[in-house]
């Protein structure tokens, strides 16, 4: 460990102020309605027995009715986790599978693709999960395989006819697009994580238009847009979207410091869309959630994120209302994910 820098020498990394404001404080370790983490992820390979009877004492501790373990992969992968967890704890796990894109260039890729997702539903899985390779990663001979690739037409037509979700992670935060400089408020992160920055096609807006494009073409399929869409920064242009498009939802994975920093205008979106907003963080760490409930559950003022990467700002809670507050911990999740139990929840 290196001697730490005069204040003369010390740069922004180093910086760590502590607030002199005093203000009220209401640290919430436990929600206060069971809910449903709708973005979440526990890894096959993982997976025992006792780090499973681990997880569930930690949502217990949480107040977490329900794990929405996105990382369900396919056929007899998704049957071992299954056994794992949902089959030991039928109501306390939802299970989302996710394609291959393997031989996506074959002429029987969109109908064998569809195929083994309805046999993933017939199995258990209660929803399809798409990755942010897609429309990033993904290549075919001729190049990049676009979000709106014609042939994954059936596969988004076969959750709809099954009556199940997609959740849909596409792209990265725009900042990492733009010049790493002194006026990117990602700096930090791209100088930690470099490989992060990104450059030339797909750009973001490109990225944007073509999940567009899949959700104005199957109208009678539900999404789940991961993220925010990106888009926290902007509610204005979020709003946009969830107006066009009845068929989408979205949740809060990973950018939940966004909101914290427009309250006032956060908790009127909040308000507004409060039937199509649904409770999520992404990487399982329990401590942060506690950022989470007390975002939306407090009017607390000037308080910290957890990763400075991600948000060097202070946050303020929204204080949402009992009523919005029960809609994203778990209404909107019992509507939209089949096989969810209400009778893990508050009743009327």
């Amino acid at each position: 460990m290196g001697i730490p820098a005069t204040a003369q020498e010390m740069g922004f990394e180093e910086y760590e102020p502590e607030s002199t404001l005093v203000v009220p404080e209401n640290l919430v370790t436990s929600a206060k309605f069971p809910f449903v983490d709708a973005h979440s992820h526990q890894w096959r390979q993982r997976m025992t027995v006792e780090s499973v009877d681990q997880v569930i004492k930690d949502m217990d501790a949480l107040n977490m009715a329900v794990m929405v373990n996105l990382s369900g992969s396919s056929g007899d992968e998704l049957k071992e986790i299954l056994a794992k967890s949902k089959e030991r704890y039928p109501d306390r796990f939802a299970v989302f599978a996710n394609p291959s894109y393997e031989g996506i260039d074959d002429p029987d890729y969109p109908e064998r693709t569809a195929a083994q997702f309805e046999a993933d539903v017939k199995a258990g899985a209660q929803g399809l999960k798409i990755f942010k390779n897609l429309g990033m990663y993904v290549f075919d001979p001729l190049g990049r395989v676009r979000v709106d690739d014609p042939r994954l037409d059936p596969l988004w037509a076969k959750a709809g006819e099954l009556g199940v979700p997609v959740l849909i992670h596409v792209g990265d935060p725009a900042q990492f697009w733009s010049p790493h400089d002194r006026f990117n408020e990602r700096w930090l992160e791209l100088k930690q994580r470099p490989r992060r920055k990104r450059d030339g096609d797909p750009s973001f807006d490109q990225l944007i238009k073509e999940q567009v494009n899949v959700y104005r073409k199957h109208p009678n399929t539900t999404f789940i847009v991961a993220h925010f869409m990106w888009l926290a920064n902007d509610l204005d242009q979020l709003s946009q979207y969830l107006d066009e498009f009845p068929n989408i939802v979205t949740e809060m994975g990973a950018i939940i410091y966004d909101p914290a920093r427009q309250p006032r205008h956060a908790a009127k979106f909040f308000a507004k869309y409060q039937d199509r907003i649904l409770m999520g963080k992404d990487t399982w760490a329990p401590e942060e959630y506690y950022t989470y409930f007390r975002v939306l559950e407090t009017a607390d003022e000037y308080f910290p994120y957890y990763r400075k990467r991600h948000a060097f700002w202070r946050l303020y809670g929204l204080g949402l209302s009992d009523e919005v507050l029960q809609k994203v911990y778990y209404k909107n999740a019992i509507r939209v994910i089949p096989g969810i139990n209400p009778a893990l929840f508050p009743q009327p």
